[in-house]
């Protein structure tokens, strides 16, 4: 046996079949992807529509990794809820099949023409659409031509009575011999991190009847399980939401696996009655010319079977498995979205007692201050850190701050109307105050947030003495958000005084660091990249202080004594 052309031949086809895998589904989503995104962030609550939508674009654009990717982008996002990802991901498990299935029909023939075809629409068309079909084409050419080198490159390993008896350890007539196969298909998948390539190359070795059904099968659950860790890293640095839509698709593959390892002997007896029925394809095991030509179709079909049979039964499932993601996955420090953006005092039976509703509103209006001072308290010291994991995800709480600011206005623009009273009335239109200023509170700390990363990514450092003032100017803000909160859980009316006092205070501080700043600008101390940084962070604080001073004038002279 030619080790060299062994080795070479699977390699080099094994390359080849996954930079086609890649190309294909690259050029696919460049053709059709933003249309894609946009069907997969409208999906509805319907279980069933969403596992359809999921399959359909597994289908088109040949990964189910790439969709699940997706998926945890858009839950991170705020786009989707975790019930429509999960739903989403269960399709895309059976969609992902659909390559096993094209590499079962034996057309090796018209890969290199495809090749020849593809080459040439991408090299000499002008239209980008067609270039991108040409490279759809060429994808599956190399798709094929590097199944066919695998086969070629594995074939000597059957007059190998070493390698045959490396083979038939994979023999999975027992349940230790199932465990094993599942265990070493999801390693492979791991490793190259797609359930495709690892069923293109099992049935590649199974074709050369190195592997049986039953080993080949076992070998396709372990798949399964191994192409979940794309998205388990695409969700390490996500938020709790994403990293829960990834947990599920885990955790569906990894029960699924395990209860068809149990009824294992019965799920191959299935697979090859559903690939004989009402089809001429002979026994998986036909030997012709040193080849099982059939094994590749009952292969593909386990592969499809099982998807199925298992996104069916979460399917059905779905709560509960939702229920086991968020179980399993550690919330960590960063916030909740949905804890952040649900409103827990709004409650529509209020309306009809308009006292009562101002109450309630009241209450959210309080925790959202909360939420605003806590964005501001996790991300001012970020810039002395310069870690920006340090600022705990701002992003949430600003997302969770404009989604209360609706849910209060909405709530308030409810309870208005000619029935109220004039000071109710006017309770209404101070609460819609409050609320659009601490939202502007949101907005100022998201500027800073964005300095800070900037400062960060770019290594801008302030000289020793203007990271004293920001220490300063920072803790003043600080100190002025804790009277405003104080002031709004203890209906305290008394903090007017001391609010002028550190606006004023924060307004004194941006001039005179200012000009602090100019001079060590004319010195040399600090070059232009730190002065913009620092002026631009002057200018954020002075607006948090008016803000902050809007909210309690207010408070104090509208509300307090009222609520």
């Amino acid at each position: 046996m030619d080790w060299h052309l062994v080795i070479f031949n699977t390699v080099g086809g094994l390359g080849m079949f996954i930079y086609g895998m890649t190309i294909m589904s690259d050029c696919l989503q460049r053709i059709a992807g933003e249309r894609l995104k946009s069907i997969l962030a409208a999906v509805s609550g319907n279980r069933l529509a969403a596992c359809l939508t999921g399959l359909v674009i597994t289908g088109i654009i040949q990964s189910s990794s790439a969709t699940t990717v997706m998926l945890v982008g858009f839950v991170n996002a705020g786009l989707m809820n975790l019930t429509q990802a999960v739903g989403v991901a269960l399709g895309a498990k059976i969609g992902t099949t659909v390559t096993g299935q094209l590499l079962a029909f034996n057309i090796a023939e018209v890969a290199l023409p495809a090749v020849a075809l593809g080459t040439f629409m991408r090299v000499f068309c002008g239209n980008r659409n067609a270039r991108e079909i040409g490279g759809i084409i060429l994808g599956f050419g190399f798709l094929f031509f590097g199944m066919e080198l695998m086969k070629a490159g594995v074939s000597p390993f059957k007059d190998s009575g070493l390698m045959v008896d490396f083979f038939t350890r994979f023999d999975a007539n027992s349940f230790g011999g199932i465990v094993l196969c599942i265990l070493v298909g999801t390693g492979c998948t791991m490793i190259v991190q797609s359930s495709s390539v690892t069923v293109g190359l099992t049935m590649a070795l199974a074709t050369q009847g190195l592997l049986t059904l039953p080993g080949a099968a076992a070998l396709v659950l372990g798949d399964n399980i191994g192409t979940t860790i794309t998205a388990e890293l695409a969700a390490l640095k996500t938020d709790v939401a994403a990293r829960r839509t990834a947990r599920a698709n885990s955790i569906c593959s990894i029960i699924g696996a395990s209860y068809m390892a149990l009824l294992f002997p019965f799920y191959v007896d299935l697979v090859v009655w559903l690939t004989q029925l009402g089809s001429s394809l002979g026994p998986a095991d036909l030997v012709v010319d040193g080849i099982k030509p059939n094994i590749a179709r009952y292969v593909a079909n386990a592969h499809s079977i099982f998807n199925v049979i298992n996104s069916a039964v979460f399917l059905v499932a779905l709560p509960l498995l939702v229920k086991a993601a968020i179980a399993l996955t550690a919330k960590g420090k960063e916030p909740d979205r949905d804890d952040l953006m649900a409103p827990m005092f709004l409650d529509e039976g209020s309306l009809k007692t308009p006292m009562v509703a101002l109450s309630q509103s009241r209450k959210e209006i309080v925790r959202m201050a909360e939420i605003s001072r806590q964005m501001a308290a996790d991300v001012f010291p970020a810039f002395v850190s310069r870690k920006r994991r340090d600022m705990n995800r701002p992003d949430l709480k600003e997302e969770a701050l404009d989604g209360l600011q609706r849910s209060i206005h909405r709530y308030l623009v409810q309870l208005y109307g000619d029935h109220n009273s004039p000071e109710e009335q006017e309770l209404i239109t101070t609460q819609m105050t409050m609320v659009n200023a601490i939202e502007r509170l949101g907005d100022t700390t998201t500027n800073i947030a964005e300095l800070i990363s900037s400062a960060i990514d770019n290594n801008v450092q302030l000289s020793g003495e203007a990271m004293g003032d920001y220490r300063q100017i920072s803790d003043t803000a600080l100190e002025f958000y804790d009277l405003v909160v104080t002031a709004f859980k203890e209906n305290r009316v008394d903090i007017l005084p001391r609010a002028k006092e550190l606006e004023e205070r924060l307004d004194q501080m941006r001039l005179t660091m200012r000009d602090g700043h100019l001079t060590r600008l004319r010195e040399g101390v600090c070059n232009v990249d730190q002065g913009l940084v620092f002026t631009d962070m002057l200018n954020y604080f002075e607006r948090l202080g008016d803000y902050l001073l809007k909210i309690s004038r207010a408070w104090v002279e509208q509300a307090a004594t009222t609520l």
